[in-house]
């Protein structure tokens, strides 16, 4: 019998279908059963791993429909563990047309034990408690939380940490290479990545989250390594180690395939030639994808242009989502620096319309910082490029590097782009203006709401759009408390006033937003909630809590909530 390594994700689905991805043991056909709806697929191999994506279609708008996974003809899933008896059947619930959009979000999980060591080191898995929640093993939560699940969620980068490995992660480095040699205990090939997602991934209740709620994914610098094309600088440190290279390309053909396949529909993965590839495979035997894959993943690192990891959906005119690829699309030129290249923003200038009633954008990295650190980041750009004179930027470029000042702001090119294209989305030249324009983020290991206007370059503009920054982070990795008060500093209207001055003083000019903070910043491991309703928009973020000291069972409790966002 060959069993299931790892899955089922339930991934991209719409009013009609469903992709569901697994991870087999060896070379088989899968086969996914709901109801009277049956679909196959045979794997496809990389790296001696077995993969497949199999997509379930005829489904009714607005159903729930318990399904079952067969590999060879053998039942895996359901799982036959008592752990995994404790939650219900496995569903791909369906969109309904009309139906209020929940969308569920967040950034930034290390998988780590439930235990006491665990818990004390990073706290409790917001993702786990909702799980929990969501299975019906857990009862407390807020009465709105109890109405519906999500209709799906969006992990906004650092869904692994390839940087910052466990100890099982680093016993199995262990056992197959040693930690003595570069990069020590960090991942080092595709074999360590699919080892990595393993353990990301196979937790009982977050397994069954994963097999019940649809996902979509976006990557950050950890799920490569932190700081992740920060600079031209940091590109040339990396490219002159010996393991770099082994890296990246090990990271990106791990991603394809773990995180970015299940993120495209049907028509966008027959626009894939990859997938292709794979979807017109006649045999004999498995299709292997090692070559092609490596081949991919080595020229998207090297050309960024020749790939695009961006992706974006409909919810008819309710919403338009548009998740950037804010990492692997950055030109880096001393001269020129962007975090958008000049092929990705034209993507983006594509999809940011009217005509919808929200306009969201997911980007790993917030588009807007607290002030003070925004501002101290377009500071330290402009004296990074020569504001201030040589030294100054030599300066500026160890201190770029050594503080993380690697967001939009430290990229005010590609920042004053995003911000036009906003504004003009606001303003109703492209459409009928939205209610909100809403940027969903993670990466900064704090939460709030920022609402932003236009500042005097624009304020002619009449803008009735409210314009919207959502974060979420972390789902489990907590900031230390010498930066939550830093961040929380940084966050008051002093701090903001200040920065500026500073980069006013490196000529750096107005960007067309002024913002301040709506709520927060908090701290909690969270994950937030997004709901759409004819009113407006709500948002609200969760948490876990340890309650008679049963740390197997975290409860969910309402963190922050921020409504009234017509």
């Amino acid at each position: 019998m060959t069993s299931l390594v790892l899955g089922p994700l339930l991934r991209h689905v719409d009013d009609t279908s469903a992709t569901i991805w697994v991870e087999t043991a060896a070379a088989a056909t899968v086969t996914v059963s709901a109801g009277e709806h049956r679909a196959s697929a045979p794997t496809f191999g990389a790296h001696g791993h077995h993969y497949a994506l199999v997509e379930v279609t005829g489904l009714a708008p607005g159903s729930r429909t318990a399904y079952v996974v067969d590999v060879d003809g053998e039942r895996v899933w359901p799982a036959a563990s008592p752990e995994a008896g404790e939650f219900p059947p496995s569903v791909i619930a369906t969109l309904e047309p009309g139906k209020p959009l929940r969308m569920a979000f967040g950034s930034c999980r290390v998988s780590l034990p439930h235990d006491e060591a665990g818990t004390a080191k990073h706290g409790i898995d917001a993702l786990r408690s909702y799980a929990l929640f969501m299975a019906g093993i857990t009862s407390d939560a807020s009465p709105e939380d109890t109405q519906r699940w999500p209709d799906l969620v969006l992990f906004l980068g650092d869904q692994v940490y390839a940087d910052e490995t466990s100890e099982a992660m680093q016993e199995f480095i262990e056992a197959r290479r040693g930690t003595e040699q570069p990069p020590g205990e960090e991942i080092k090939d595709y074999e360590e990545y699919a080892h990595l997602y393993a353990l990301a991934w196979s937790e009982a209740a977050n397994r069954w989250l994963l097999s019940t709620l649809p996902s979509a994914m976006i990557f950050d610098d950890h799920d490569i390594r932190d700081d992740w094309n920060t600079s031209y600088s940091w590109k040339q440190e990396m490219e002159q180690t010996s393991w770099w290279h082994e890296r990246i390309v090990g990271g990106l053909a791990a991603y394809w395939v773990y995180q970015h396949l299940g993120n495209l529909s049907a028509a966008e993965r027959a626009e894939d030639a990859l997938w292709q590839r794979i979807a017109t495979y006649d045999g004999p035997g498995e299709l292997d994808i090692t070559t092609e894959l490596d081949e991919l993943a080595d020229r998207a690192d090297q050309e960024p242009t020749s790939y695009r990891w961006s992706f974006s959906r409909d919810f008819d005119t309710q919403a338009r989502l548009v998740v950037i690829d804010s990492r692997a699309a950055r030109e880096l030129a001393p001269d020129h620096r962007s975090i958008l290249d000049a092929d990705e923003l034209a993507w983006f200038d594509e999809k940011m319309q009217g005509g919808f009633d929200h306009v969201l954008v997911g980007t790993s990295l917030p588009l807007l910082l607290a002030p003070g650190l925004h501002h101290a980041e377009a500071w330290n750009e402009a004296v990074s490029q020569g504001a201030w004179g040589r030294l100054a930027a030599r300066v500026g470029e160890k201190l770029r590097q050594a503080a993380d000042m690697e967001h939009w702001a430290a990229f005010q090119e590609g920042f004053r782009s995003v911000v036009d294209l906003t504004l003009a989305v606001a303003a109703g030249e492209r459409g009928s203006a939205p209610k909100t324009i809403t940027y969903l983020s993670g990466d900064v290991h704090h939460s709030y709401v920022a609402e932003a206007w236009p500042d005097e370059r624009v304020e002619s503009r009449e803008i009735s759009t409210r314009i919207l920054q959502a974060v979420c982070s972390p789902i489990r990795n907590p900031l230390p408390p010498f930066m939550q008060r830093l961040t929380a500093r940084a966050a008051r209207r002093s701090a903001g006033r200040f920065a500026r001055r500073l980069s006013k003083a490196a000529k750096v000019p107005l960007t067309g937003l002024d913002w301040d903070m709506l709520a927060g910043p908090w701290y909690d491991n969270n994950l937030a909630i997004l709901e759409l309703q004819p009113e407006g928009m709500k948002m609200w973020w969760t948490a876990g809590e340890v309650r008679d000291g049963n740390l197997n069972r975290p409860v969910l409790r309402r963190v922050a909530t921020v409504d009234g966002l017509a």
